[in-house]
C-alpha cells in the first residue's frame, strides 16, 4: 500500500513538473510572439531620422521610438511630432508595398477642418489667427502652396519640419496634406545617440 502511495506521489510530482514546463514554454512563446509581431505592429515601432529637416529638435541618424497605439484611441494634437507614410504616388497609397513609400518625421501644425496660411513674412495663420509657436529653426521664406489659404479635410493634417528652410513638408505638393490613415504614430522617445536619450515632447 505504501509503495502504491509513493508511486502515485511520484507520478503526481512528474505531472506537475510537466505542466509547469509546458506553462513556461507557452509563456515564452507568447513573449516571443509579442516581441516579434504584436509590439512592432501595434504598439511601438523604431525609425531613424534621415536628413536635417527636423533640426534643431532631431538630428540626422537619431533613432526614435514611435508609439502607435494612442492614435487609435484619440486624435493627433497640434505640435505632436509624428511619423507618417510618404507615398511616391499619393493617388495610389499602398502600405503593403515597401517600395511605394518612405517614412517622414514632421510636426503637426494644422488640424482637420482648419484653414492654414503662411504669409510672405513667414508667419503662420490658423483660421485667420496668428499661430504662436517657436519650433522653427529659421523664419519661413517659402510658403509654397499655402501662400494662399487652404482648408484641410476632415481627416487631414498640415505638417512642417522644424528646419523649415530645408524641409519638404505640407507646403509642397510632393507631400501635401497628410491623411490620418497615413500616420504611423507619435514620436515618443529618442534612444540614440546615447547622450541624447529622452522624451521627444510636442509641447
Amino acid at each position: 500500500m505504501e509503495e502504491r502511495n509513493e508511486t502515485k506521489k511520484e507520478e503526481e510530482t512528474k505531472r506537475k513538473k510537466i505542466l509547469s514546463i509546458a506553462g513556461e514554454l507557452m509563456l515564452y512563446a507568447m513573449i516571443i510572439v509579442s516581441c516579434t509581431f504584436l509590439i512592432p505592429n501595434y504598439v511601438i515601432a523604431k525609425t531613424v531620422v534621415s536628413g536635417e529637416s527636423m533640426e534643431n529638435t532631431l538630428k540626422d541618424k537619431d533613432v526614435l521610438l514611435v508609439e502607435k497605439l494612442s492614435y487609435r484611441l484619440e486624435e493627433p494634437e497640434r505640435f505632436d511630432v509624428i511619423v507618417f507614410y510618404h507615398f511616391w504616388d499619393m493617388n495610389n497609397p499602398d502600405k503593403k508595398d515597401k517600395d511605394a513609400y518612405e517614412f517622414y518625421v514632421k510636426r503637426v501644425i494644422g488640424l482637420p477642418g482648419e484653414t492654414v496660411q503662411i504669409k510672405e513674412d513667414g508667419t503662420i495663420y490658423i483660421n485667420g489667427e496668428l499661430l504662436e509657436e517657436d519650433f522653427g529653426k529659421d523664419v519661413i521664406e517659402d510658403a509654397g502652396r499655402v501662400l494662399e489659404p487652404i482648408t484641410l479635410g476632415d481627416d487631414e493634417y498640415f505638417v512642417l519640419g522644424d528646419n523649415r528652410e530645408v524641409s519638404i513638408d505640407s507646403r509642397s505638393d510632393e507631400v501635401g496634406n497628410v491623411k490620418k490613415d497615413w500616420i504611423l504614430g507619435q514620436v515618443c522617445v529618442r534612444v540614440y545617440p546615447f547622450d541624447k536619450i529622452g522624451i521627444v515632447s510636442g509641447k
